[in-house]
């Protein structure tokens, strides 16, 4: 019984697939496996399908693309190899397979460990820091370049000078680049170029090949050399898929010694453009600047003028100030004549006259107090009319002669009996003071009271 499944439960064959594949990578662990490359296909998407047999089993193999693109060497049918990679099962066909992940020729282990190891070691020390590497120089007057003179690599760098800068000298440093003292010769070429000090910039650089072809730029002899060279390294070698311990420690890595020989030299068609666009900048700037120096000069022209000229113009100007100063002076001192003249006259004629006006003031006094008499006796006259009236118009004298105000309780006064209620308390206002009353019917006589 599977995952607790009973004997009635029915699966898909999807779901078996899946199981499977699960139980195969779950239980073995990623292996290292020997053997023959077989039926190899290389698909459109990049990836690599083929079998890895030996005397008496085979298995299906994929390897993608981003793994493939890493690898350093060709696939072939036929070859052997040791791969790494993960068992599992393609659920569509149910084929069961290993996802590589890594690959070598059968018999390089020992050189994989050895680049892995010495690539730790130097990465440890920093000599693939990106911050001890050079800067390549922009425009440089001398090349050097580490290769054999018979490498095609060498005639492929001189090419690519010649066409991007032909004024670029070529120093050649002759050495092995392949073999068991390969290593040697090109760190003793490294280190003569250092002494010689007769080129701007190094380039170290073969053409593809093996593992082993390539072998002589993993030494540890190479990378120490380019590490203490004073002058700036480009690592041109193989294929744009190989990487050797050189291109960790060189200045620059490029894919190929073509792009090598690209990367340390301008462009001169580049260069020729850039050169024109600035001669025509330049020409603009320069017709600009002229134009506006001819017309700032036309113009300066204009403004200049002879010395007689201005030293005339100065002259009648301070005579035009002296004139204009002069009736200035004479117009303000005949306004101010004027001005004392008008004073003057003012003054003659609001000259008072004493005698008249205390002649004047003495009749005037007079004409005052016979007037003041004549009003106060016509105000006597009119006050004692007014006591009359009032005397004769006083209530108090009124109620002296025996009558009375009555009032009701809100002061209101009473003008008629039909205005009061039997009963209602009434105000009675006298000569000599104030009583109360209420209202009573007359005995005897038909009363005006309201009821």
């Amino acid at each position: 019984m599977i995952f607790g499944a009973s004997q009635n439960d029915v699966i898909s064959v999807s779901s078996l697939n899946r199981m499977a594949r699960d139980l195969l990578e779950s239980g073995l662990p990623p292996l290292w496996i020997g053997g023959e490359i077989s039926n190899l296909t290389l698909a459109a998407s990049g990836h690599a399908y083929f079998s890895l047999k030996d005397a008496g089993a085979q298995v299906r193999c994929v390897m993608f693309r981003n793994r493939l693109a890493a690898l350093g060497f060709r696939l072939q049918e036929g070859m052997q190899v040791e791969l790494r990679g993960t068992v599992t099962l393609y659920e569509a066909r149910g084929d069961y397979q290993i996802n590589v992940d890594s690959m070598r020729s059968a018999g390089l282990g020992r050189l994989y460990e050895a680049y892995e190891r010495l690539k730790a070691q130097l990465e440890r020390e920093g000599l693939f820091d990106n911050r001890r590497k050079q800067a390549l120089p922009a425009n440089p007057r001398r090349v050097g370049i580490v290769t054999s003179p018979a490498a095609a690599a060498l005639r492929d760098v001189v090419t690519t000078l010649r066409r991007r800068m032909p004024s670029i000298d070529v120093v050649l440093y002759p050495c092995q680049v392949q073999g068991q003292t390969a290593a040697q010769q090109i760190a003793a070429a490294i280190a003569a170029a250092n002494r010689r000090q007769e080129v701007d910039v190094l380039i170290v650089c073969r053409g593809g090949g093996s593992i082993e072809d390539l072998w002589a730029f993993n030494e540890e002899a190479v990378a120490r050399a380019i590490a203490a060279s004073t002058l700036p390294v480009v690592s041109g070698v193989g294929h744009e898929t190989d990487f050797t311990i050189a291109d960790f420690v060189a200045d620059r890595r490029a894919p190929t010694p073509t792009a090598a020989a690209e990367m340390v030299s301008p462009s001169r068609e580049a260069m020729q453009q850039q050169l024109d666009l600035t001669r025509r900048h330049l020409e603009r700037a320069l017709g600009r600047l002229l134009t506006d120096k001819m017309q700032r000069l036309d113009y300066l022209g204009r403004r200049l003028q002879h010395p007689g000229e201005k030293l005339r113009r100065q002259q009648q100007a301070l005579a035009n100030l002296q004139g204009r100063l002069q009736r200035s002076l004479q117009q303000g001192l005949q306004r101010r004549q004027w001005h004392v003249a008008s004073l003057q006259q003012r003054l003659t004629t609001q000259r008072p006259d004493i005698a008249r006006q205390q002649q004047h003031l003495q009749h005037a006094g007079q004409v005052l107090r016979a007037a003041t008499h004549q009003q106060l006796g016509l105000a006597t006259l009119a006050l004692g009319k007014l006591e009359a009236t009032l005397l004769a118009m006083n209530p108090e004298a009124v109620l002296a002669r025996g009558y009375a105000i009555v009032q009701h309780a809100d002061g209101r006064v009473v003008r008629s009996p039909a205005e009061l209620q039997h009963g209602e308390q009434v105000q009675i206002q006298l000569a000599e003071g104030r009583t109360a009353a209420r209202i009573e019917p007359l005995r005897g006589t038909q009363s005006e009271l309201p009821f």
